[in-house]
Order: C-alpha cells, then sequence, then structure tokens
C-alpha cells in the first residue's frame, strides 16, 4: 500500500490537494451564503488519503459492483464529497460545484441518491449514512460467502463511512454499531471525524463519553489518530483496519473544525454557516492559497486527483477478467450471480405462490404472507432480512435458508435459529430488539445491491422506523418492511401496541407504497407486488388475527390488488346506491354489511382499496369504474385512523375510524367495543340512503 508524507511545506504536492478541497468547498458554500465549511475544512486530509490511496473505484464506473463504498454519513459536509467526486473524475463538473444548494444542481445541500453520480446514500439526519453502511457491509459478506469461488473472489470490497461527533450521538448509530459489532463485519472501517464540536456548542457540553471504550465494547478494532493532518498515522491506520478481518474497525481522526480560519477553527460558527467575505479572505491568507480565483484548482493537484481515474479503470478490467474466466469455470453461478446483479429475478418465480382455497375461518394475513414468502425464497436467492427479534410473531423467518453471521461464530444456545447453518451465506439476519438499525441497514443493503432486503415488526413500533423509511422513499430504494398486528385488533396487548395513526402517517410519506390486504390471496399478491416493484419501498400491513379466506368464484380475483383497488362484489340489479370501501380485516366487514344489504334490496358495491399509492396510479378512467363519481354515498372501514379518507368518501360519505387509543381485551372483544361490526357498516350505508332520500 502505497503511503504518503506527514505534511510538513506549502510546497508539498499533498498540502497543494487537501487545500484545493477545502477550498473548494469554502468557496462554494460562500458563493451559496449557505452551508457547512468547517468540516470538509477539517476532514480533508484523511479524505483525500482514502479517496487517492485506498478506494477502489472507477469514476469512469461509478456503478461497477466490485467498487468500494463510500457513505459520508456527516451529509452537512457534502461539499467535501462533491470535491472530491469532481477532483477524481466523477461526472460532475465544476459548474455544479459552482452552483452547490442551487434549484435544479447536482450539488444539493446534502448528498441525494441518484442525483449525484458517486453518491452512494443520501444523508444528512445523523446516524442514518452509518446505519447504511452496516446494511452494505452485510451485503457484501452475503453475496461473498454466496459466490465466491476459490480463487474468484468476485464479490471483495470495502464499506467506507466518515461518520461526525453528531452522528456517533444518534441512537441509530449505536444500534448500527452494536449490530455489526456482533456480526463481525470485518470489512466495514468508519472513520470518526473527531473535531468535538457540533452544530450549537462543544460536544463537551453535551456528551463526554468514551466512544473508544463504547465502540471497543462493541466488538470493533479501535484505533486512533492523534493530529488529523497526520498522513502516515492516517495511511497506518487504514492498513490495520483492512488487514483486521474479524472485527470492524473504528478510526478517530483528531480533527479541527474549519481548520486554518483564524477566526472560527474550533468554533460552531464554522459549522453550519459560510465564514463569510473576510474570513474567507485571512484563511486563505494564513494557508498560503490564492485569495482570487475562486474555486481555484492547480494544475499539480488535478494531476495528482486525477491519476485515481487510470487506476481505477485498471481494478475494474481487471475484474471484468476475472469475471470472465469465473463465468467460463463455474457457469451456473455466474448466470445467476449476473442476474440478481442486475436486479432480475428468476423467470416462472410466480409459479412457487400460493393460492388458498376458501375458508370461513381463514388465517391472519400474516401467516398467508409468511408461508408465500418462504415459497418465493425458494426461487428468488436474492432475499435477505429479518425482524427486531419478532420472527415468531411476523412469520417472516426463511426456514432452512440459514442463518447470517460473519466468521466462524456459533451461538452456544441457538433458540431462535431457522435452520440451514450459520455463515454469511445464511437469509435470515437476527436484527435483535433494534427496529431504527434495521431500517437503516436494510436501506444500506438495498443501496449496495445485490440483494431484495426486508425487516419485519409490529406495525406500532414503524415509529421506529420512519426516518429510514422516508429515506428509503427518497431515495427510491427497493426494501421491503412487513408491518403486522396491524390495528386494535390484535388484542390483549392493548393500546402501548395497538395502532391507531401509523397506516396513515406511512401513507403520508411521498414515494412509500403501503399495502393492506383483506385476505390471504390479496395478501400473496401484494407479496407479489412488493417483489416485483423497481426502485420503490414497500410497506406491507398484516393482521394478526384471522380473516376469512374469501371464495373468489363469487367474488373478484385477487389480482385487482395489484391496482392497489377494485371492485370485489358487485351491485345486484343495476348500478350501485351505495359503495362500501374496506382494508385489511375490516373487509370481511363490508362484505358481510353488502351481503345483507343485498337482501334487502339495496344495490351496493364492495370496493377493496388495499393500496392508495397503486389506485392513484391507475388510469382515470379505471378509478372511475371502480368509484363511479356519480355514486356519492360511500361507507369507508378501516380500524385506525379516518385521516385522509375524506378523498375517496367526500362530503357525503360515512368514515368509520379509531379516533382514540385502543384497549386491552381480547380482539373481537376490542372491535366490537368499538364499532367494528358487518352491522354497524350497514346501518351507515342505510343512514346515508335515509338521508339522501330525505334531501330528495
Amino acid at each position: 500500500m502505497e503511503t504518503t508524507r506527514t505534511i510538513r511545506t506549502e510546497g508539498d504536492l499533498d498540502y497543494l490537494c487537501i487545500n484545493t478541497i477545502r477550498f473548494l468547498a469554502v468557496d462554494a458554500v460562500q458563493q451559496a451564503n449557505s452551508g457547512h465549511p468547517g468540516m470538509p475544512m477539517g476532514a480533508a486530509p484523511l479524505a483525500y488519503l482514502l479517496w487517492t490511496r485506498f478506494l477502489k473505484h472507477d469514476p469512469a464506473r461509478p456503478d461497477w459492483f466490485d467498487r468500494d463504498r463510500f457513505v459520508l454519513s456527516a451529509g452537512h459536509g457534502s461539499m467535501l464529497l462533491y470535491a472530491l467526486l469532481h477532483l477524481t473524475g466523477y461526472d460532475l463538473p465544476l459548474e455544479e460545484l459552482r452552483r452547490f444548494r442551487q434549484l435544479g444542481s447536482r450539488t444539493p445541500g446534502h448528498p441525494e441518491r441518484g442525483l449525484t453520480p458517486g453518491v452512494e446514500v443520501s444523508t444528512g439526519p445523523l446516524g442514518q449514512g452509518f446505519g447504511n453502511a452496516v446494511g452494505m457491509a452485510i451485503a457484501e459478506a452475503h453475496l461473498a460467502a454466496r459466490y465466491n469461488r476459490p480463487g474468484f473472489p468476485v464479490i471483495d470490497h470495502y464499506t467506507y463511512v466518515l461518520a461526525s461527533d453528531g452522528d456517533l450521538m444518534e441512537g441509530v448509530a449505536a444500534e448500527a454499531a452494536s449490530l455489526a459489532g456482533h456480526l463481525k463485519l470485518g470489512k466495514l472501517i468508519c472513520l470518526y471525524d473527531d473535531n468535538r464540536v457540533t452544530l450549537s456548542a462543544s460536544t463537551g457540553v453535551c456528551c463526554t463519553e468514551d466512544s473508544a471504550a463504547r465502540f471497543a465494547a462493541y466488538g470493533w478494532q479501535v484505533l486512533s489518530v492523534e493530529d488529523g493532518n497526520d498522513l502516515d498515522g492516517i495511511a497506518a491506520a487504514l492498513t490495520q483496519a483492512r488487514e483486521e478481518v474479524a472485527r470492524p474497525s473504528l478510526i478517530l481522526v483528531r480533527t479541527h473544525l474549519g481548520f486554518g480560519s483564524p477566526g472560527k477553527q474550533d468554533s460552531f460558527e464554522a459549522h453550519g454557516s459560510p465564514l463569510g467575505t473576510d474570513e474567507v479572505r485571512r484563511t486563505k491568507e494564513r494557508l498560503g492559497w490564492p485569495v482570487e480565483p475562486t474555486f481555484l484548482i492547480p494544475d499539480r493537484a488535478l494531476a495528482q486527483f486525477r491519476a485515481t481515474i487510470e487506476r481505477g479503470q485498471r481494478a475494474a478490467a481487471e475484474w471484468d477478467r476475472l469475471f470472465v474466466d469465473y463465468r467460463e469455470q463455474h457457469p451456473e453461478t455466474a448466470r445467476e450471480l449476473s442476474r440478481v446483479l442486475a436486479g432480475e429475478l428468476e423467470a416462472g418465480w410466480e409459479e412457487a405462490l400460493p393460492k388458498f382455497e376458501p375458508d370461513a375461518k381463514g388465517m391472519a394475513t400474516r401467516i398467508a404472507n409468511g408461508r408465500a414468502l418462504n415459497l418465493a425464497a425458494g426461487r428468488i436467492p436474492q432475499l435477505l432480512g429479518g425482524s427486531a427479534d419478532l420472527d415468531p410473531s411476523t412469520y417472516t423467518g426463511l426456514k432452512g435458508l440459514g442463518d447470517f453471521q460473519c466468521g466462524d461464530f456459533v451461538p452456544a444456545d441457538q433458540q431462535g435459529s431457522l435452520g440451514g447453518g450459520w455463515g454469511p451465506a445464511g437469509a435470515n439476519l437476527h436484527f435483535g430488539v433494534r427496529e431504527h438499525a434495521m431500517g437503516a441497514a436494510v436501506n444500506g443493503m438495498a443501496a449496495h445491491g445485490g440483494v431484495i432486503p426486508f425487516g419485519a415488526t409490529f406495525l406500532t413500533f414503524s415509529d421506529y422506523l420512519r426516518p429510514t423509511l422516508r429515506l428509503a422513499a427518497l431515495s427510491k430504494l427497493k426494501v421491503i418492511q412487513f408491518f403486522t398486528h396491524d390495528s386494535i385488533g390484535l388484542g390483549e396487548d392493548g393500546p402501548t401496541h395497538q395502532p391507531v395513526e401509523q397506516i396513515a402517517s406511512l401513507r403520508a410519506i411521498p414515494g412509500l407504497v403501503v399495502l393492506r390486504p383483506g385476505d390471504a390471496n390479496e395478501a400473496v399478491v401484494a407479496l407479489k407486488v412488493a417483489l416485483t416493484l423497481k426502485d420503490r419501498p414497500v410497506a406491507l400491513v398484516l393482521s394478526r388475527q384471522s380473516v376469512p379466506t374469501l371464495d373468489r368464484s363469487t367474488l373478484a380475483d385477487a389480482d385487482g390488488t395489484a391496482r392497489g383497488g377494485y371492485v370485489l362484489a358487485e351491485a345486484a340489479g343495476g348500478s350501485p346506491e351505495v359503495i362500501l370501501i374496506g382494508t385489511g380485516s375490516e373487509l370481511q366487514l363490508a362484505l358481510a354489511a353488502w351481503q345483507t344489504l343485498t337482501r334487502d334490496g339495496v344495490r351496493a358495491r364492495v370496493v377493496s382499496l388495499p393500496s392508495w399509492e397503486l389506485f392513484e396510479e391507475q388510469p382515470g378512467e379505471y378509478r372511475d369504474q371502480v368509484l363511479p363519481p356519480q355514486v356519492t354515498l360511500r361507507v369507508a372501514v378501516e380500524a385506525g385512523s379516518p385521516f385522509g379518507w375524506e378523498r375517496y368518501v367526500g362530503s357525503a360519505g360515512v368514515i368509520l375510524g379509531v379516533t382514540h387509543f385502543g384497549a386491552s381485551a381480547p380482539g373481537e372483544v376490542v372491535l366490537n367495543e368499538y364499532g367494528f361490526t358487518a352491522e354497524r357498516v350497514r346501518e351507515a350505508a342505510l343512514g346515508l340512503l335515509r338521508r339522501a332520500g330525505g334531501e330528495g
């Protein structure tokens, strides 16, 4: 491994390159009059060394699969990353740096996946990128174990994350670090920008913990570099971290926020605000940098950075040749790997999915989903995931497909094992009671690629995952989160576990597809949708209690679930007078009410509406066929917050929902007490008809 000298003089090429990064960041923030200059100024040396000497990447092929992954968890320091991307030859012109934080630029205030070449994940909410990096390391270890063969390390890369003081304070980072240490993710390396300043104060005001001791207790290798400008020390630490295969590594690098600024170094004033014109001038003079022109990139520095292009191209070309030989020696494995890396599913995999016969007693949709998921997993090797310590309740364990664990660790007490052996090839992740880390890791796994990651917990605990769900949607990540125990119908656990507002709040997240199936066969179709949707996260909401498996010989096929909404049961004798809309476990109530209304001579239609998002994507003609605008008498029933249902029932309709917290009692008792009965749905429909008749 090539090393470099500690910075000593202004004539040193390393010094020139590092200051190039610093002042690209300073000038961009100053021109935008917005941003965070302090972190790029302090962390520039370690970032320069990592990107030019250690990071395996090809700027000409930012999606080359065996590249090292780099995550800027401290996303507020985005200009550090943008400077590196431009200087090392990614498709990010200097003009984009000049347009930092401006509308339509590829240099937003915080890095966004899919917008800027070379940005692996969207970061900014502190701790999230750290959790994403853990997920990336999990995916790398899993794919390497499944597909590498002797002499053919086709999956062999590191995950680096640059984290700040604020990142390590966030609870999600603590959860994720604990998980990473337990899993022995030896190819995960965190560079901790230990500048001891946050946005509003020094860290000593709010945090005096020993981070080194904490991470050592998690099972990490902990290394320290006392001077953030000591390139020899940083290089030695990175080398040692790469050599450690049994533990993830944390490298504490003591840096100085706003390095070189005469008036703002080590001050929180350099964290989230421009230095100011006078301070920029003084800083440049102090570090021997020309005051003008701005956005200066010396030729010698650019040549040093651009040398990474040739090195990256050589590395990628070597991998290409390796894969050709791999394909010749292991053709079937190579074909499967090529397919999973392309995000494609095996042809005909849907044939494995079950179809459930009509059954008045039925089953919980969580059980139906679990059966379908296990059958699908036999045909979809990309599936990798688990629950937050709830496999027996969420039914998301993949039986016989192994339990994920790096290294040779096997628990002495193997309660909870899904069978199939322990090791990194295992498809079952035991996240423990770490919902927030589960969400962040699942996002990282999706961003890494090659897997279809999933998590699972109770719907009420989706609140712990809200930041990660939002980032999954913002980043257009293909992840699946299974949320069971979907209503007050779960019963005796009471109001702390009975969700009320969660479904409505999930539907409020732009880009998140929420599916709440009403019976076993809708659950199967919902899973099929979740597995086939590209570039979108899915929340699959499932019941604890049993619901009837509907007789599809007399009702519409469950395939309508894929359109988000469909006519389940049509009105007898002509156009409907009233429409009953149901989702999830309440769909049966709408159907039972329809049966009695039909016997009474009322022309009623039942609409199943498991996904608002998918329904809204259908052509207007289809939506009007399902919910004719002229039929204004509508009843919607869902055991959750009524918020938002107005869009489907209108001012003339009725919403039967839950407007206060639940109660501890058997599920049927709670549902009856809260009015979730077929009779109440029927009475609501008749009330609308009476009112309409009176008005006429």
